[in-house]
């Protein structure tokens, strides 16, 4: 018999049907045994009568979260027996044989409840398990609704998406990279992106255009509660733009998705308020304000662009090993300033002072998305790693694929990257990104169902020319 989802069992009353899925909850009455079945398209109440006795016997020994096969009749409830707003409230299904496909132990912790009261660690350990409460159902499917949509709106804008590599080369652009060990080439590392910076602006020399991706993120930070080693972005880049042509682009993307897709949700002001860096931390104290006329409004959304960030910042000692200047950058060395700024970055004037295209995209606190329009030049893209303290050999080393390009006619460009995760984050009223992710780490960054990271054999280290030191304890 071909199956039947759940959801389609209220247009076949009087029919005999067979569902598959899962037993959420069984109800032992002695003569009658009562399930609740679940499908991933919803519920449905099923009983096996007395005169089935063949059945019962199975159905007794169904624990919860078994996986079955169901046959039955759906039949219509009495009219006093009818739950008006509850899926399938008006029909149940009369049981008439029951298969047992995989009959489930005992479990570590109930799944017909909201999972956020169970211990982190032990959902982590679970998570497949986890991942079938409704609540986790909905948050990575509304993930599915949201990537899904993006794609659509941004296709229909001429964007393509290209896929951009995850072995890399580690270059001094930011936070601490992953690195893996290239075993043909003993004593050389690939690193894992950290974004797809270079490679987006390297497609917008290659005639791309108008790129995006959804693409995969590793940076080897410190840990902390709502940070991830791997993340993801919704990454673009467009051609021949100004900044008001990106923002004003993913601006409509945000108020077409909200409005689509979570149409309980109000955005506060629309269009977006700009706020220029110094306002909001002479205002806020913060760049990334939150701007609600009211925080106890879970539905409330207040979106605004903070822009006109200083390009440079002075330290004592820069971040990165290959710098030995004074200067190091806010957001990321591939900005372009404002256009009246570009004079003082090229005599490397009132460094200070300097303002960039930078633009991020802040909701109720959060920053979730942050881009600028760049440097396209050779000789302006040198000049800010002059100021960050490089020098030339070094610059040729770390970015000469960049500079290459940009001597053979790579057009003016500009982009943005939305943290994919925050922003589901906060339209799904979660505390923590760890609940929109289908298989996150702790916060620690261990994988607790993986039980990662963990030890390699010493055939796989001496593959790689690879040996340990000790570490003192």
């Amino acid at each position: 018999m071909e199956r039947t989802y759940i959801k389609d069992l209220v247009q076949k009353a009087g029919e005999t049907v067979m569902i598959k899925g899962w037993v959420d909850v069984r109800r032992d009455q002695g003569k009658m045994v009562f399930f609740d079945f679940r499908d991933v398209t919803g519920y449905i109440q099923g009983v096996v009568l007395p005169s089935r006795a063949e059945v019962i016997e199975i159905a007794k020994t169904a624990r919860p979260e078994s996986v079955v096969a169901v046959e039955g009749i759906v039949n219509k409830r009495p009219e006093r027996n009818v739950v008006a707003d509850k899926q399938n409230g008006d029909i149940e299904l009369e049981v008439t044989a029951l298969t047992i496909l995989n009959n489930a132990e005992p479990l570590p912790f109930e799944i017909n409840v909201d999972t956020k009261e169970v211990g982190e660690d032990v959902r982590l350990a679970h998570r497949y398990l986890d991942l079938r409460s409704a609540r986790m159902q909905t948050n990575i499917r509304m993930r599915d609704a949201v990537i899904h949509h993006i794609r659509g709106y941004l296709h229909n804008e001429k964007f393509i998406e290209v896929e951009t590599p995850l072995l890399t080369k580690s270059t001094p652009e930011g936070a601490r990279d992953y690195i893996v060990p290239a075993r043909l080439y003993p004593g050389t590392f690939y690193a894992l992106p950290q974004s797809p910076q270079q490679y987006k602006q390297l497609l917008m020399a290659a005639g791309v255009e108008r790129y995006f991706q959804i693409a995969k993120c590793m940076r080897d930070e410190d840990t902390r509660g709502d940070r991830q080693p791997e993340f993801t972005q919704m990454d673009m880049e467009m051609s021949f733009v100004e900044r008001d042509d990106v923002m004003a682009l993913n601006e409509a993307l945000l108020i077409d998705l909200v409005q689509t897709l979570f149409p309980d949700k109000r955005i506060q002001q629309i269009p977006f308020p700009r706020i220029s860096y110094k306002d909001a931390m002479e205002k806020y104290g913060s760049d990334r304000p939150d701007i609600r006329e009211n925080k106890e409004d879970p539905n409330l959304l207040a979106f605004c662009w903070v822009v006109d960030f200083p390009f440079f910042e002075a330290t004592e000692k820069s971040d990165n090993p290959d710098a030995t200047g004074s200067w190091t950058y806010t957001h990321n060395p591939f900005s372009r300033p404002i256009p009246e700024h570009m004079d003082n970055l090229m005599a490397k004037k009132d460094i200070g002072d300097i303002l960039t295209t930078q633009y991020d995209i802040v909701l109720n606190g959060y920053e979730i998305g942050g881009g600028s329009i760049r440097n396209h030049t050779y000789e302006a893209l040198a000049k800010v790693f002059e100021i960050l303290g490089h020098d030339l050999e070094k610059i040729e080393e770390n970015f000469g694929h960049m500079l290459s390009a940009f001597k053979l006619g790579t057009p003016p460009h500009g982009g943005i990257a939305w943290g994919l995760d925050r922003l589901l984050m906060l339209l799904l009223n979660e505390p923590n990104i760890r609940e929109v992710i289908a298989f996150p780490k702790t916060g620690e960054g261990k994988d607790p169902m993986m039980q990662s990271p963990a030890p390699v054999s010493a055939k796989q280290l001496d593959e790689l020319n690879i040996v340990l030191k000790k570490i003192e304890k």
